[in-house]
């Protein structure tokens, strides 16, 4: 292999598979990167058997040949390299780098040792959607995922398609997010049902992947999701179990809605955090004869605040309902617009946060039980 690439152009593939390089002893060819010419190109691929992701990037090339060598290694030297131009030269499993200041040599491994980073042969479902709405859909329902191993199911975010309508949804047990894309947001070359769950590391690293325009295909089969755009493709093994059926803590009432503006709900949670103590706990008090909803946190050692936010009020007032603010707090960033739904029921029943003019998304959580 004999190539020539541009400094910022390598720098960016690198920086771009470096999350799926994997620490391990007992196989280090997983602590290497794939470098391999293809037409006027090279791939970079990585994988930790997990997630694989492999990205191309323009180059010259003056020879064909592939080798794999050490990322960190590799990618500091590209990091730190002042020259834009770097010629690559592989011989006899080492790769030589040099510039017009520079040269370095650095011991690989044949590309036959690398693992074959696996495809989708035969998907139950490929769709195609826009970068940009793919990741803010992943993004506001996985701010409620958490990685579990007593339920490794939670561990991600439930992807599923029933009829035309496709849903992200996700919980750690306190709070829900779940999003509906439109019909008309997602194209579909096939229209058979299913149900994946898609782990947080790989939607971390396709909301990083594909953090441009453009479209991404998306290939799903019973064990295995991926991601693809022009130049990159991102494949991930989905987590094997059954997704809890969350759908049944989902209200079916509304007792007491209030609408204000967000940024007034968010400015109150801030302030009145500095009180909230270690569980982050700030109670609110609904009174619609006065219009306003109060939040107020308390810390014996500290003293306590609260903070007045105008609202317009239907239905019953409600009585120091408490809240982990923190919550609260990112499920009301991840609304869209300039005003927030807040839909109360009691004291001890899930609350919804939603938009009063977005009905595809909506965040639930659950208030702290005071004993």
């Amino acid at each position: 292999m004999k190539i020539t690439v541009l400094k910022n152009n390598l720098k960016n593939g690198l920086g771009l598979i470096e999350r799926a390089i994997a620490d391990n002893n007992n196989l280090p060819v997983l602590k290497n990167v794939l470098i391999k010419t293809a037409g006027n190109k090279i791939q970079l691929s990585a994988t930790n058997l997990e997630i694989g992701i492999t990205t191309a990037v323009p180059a010259k090339i003056v020879e064909e040949g592939a080798l794999t060598v050490p990322f960190a290694t590799f990618y500091s030297i590209v990091s730190n390299l002042p020259n834009e131009r770097i010629d690559c030269e592989v011989k006899n499993n080492t790769l030589l780098i040099t510039t017009d200041s520079y040269d370095a040599k650095i011991q690989g491994l044949s590309d036959s040792d690398f693992p074959i980073i696996p495809t989708i042969q035969t998907p139950i479902a490929t769709i195609t959607i826009e970068a940009a709405i793919l990741n803010e859909a992943l993004g506001q329902v996985a701010l409620a995922a958490q990685v579990s191993e007593v339920m490794p199911e939670i561990s991600g975010a439930l992807l599923t398609r029933n009829s035309n309508e496709y849903k992200l949804a996700a919980t750690d047990s306190f709070r829900l997010a779940e999003k509906t894309l439109a019909a008309h947001q997602v194209q579909a070359k096939n229209s058979e049902a299913f149900r994946v769950i898609i782990p947080l590391k790989t939607i971390q690293e396709v909301q990083r992947a594909f953090a441009g325009t453009g479209a991404v295909d998306i290939a799903v089969d019973a064990a295995q999701i991926l991601f693809k755009n022009e130049h990159t493709t991102l494949i991930s093994r989905v987590i094997d179990g059954k997704y809890p059926d969350y759908e049944q803590i989902v209200p079916k009432t509304s007792e007491t809605e209030v609408i204000m503006e967000k940024e007034s709900f968010l400015s109150a949670l801030k302030l009145v955090s500095s009180f909230s103590g270690k569980v982050n706990e700030v109670r609110l008090t609904v009174d619609g004869a006065k219009k306003v909803l109060e939040a107020h946190a308390a810390n014996q050692l500290l003293g306590e605040n609260s903070y007045l936010i105008p609202a317009k009020i239907k239905g019953p007032n409600v009585e120091a309902v408490s809240f982990n603010w923190r919550y609260l707090f990112d499920g009301l960033r991840a609304l869209r617009g300039n005003q927030v739904l807040f839909v109360l029921n009691g004291n001890a029943k899930p609350a919804v946060l939603k938009s009063p003019d977005d009905a595809s998304y909506f965040y639930i959580v659950m208030p702290i039980r005071n004993t």
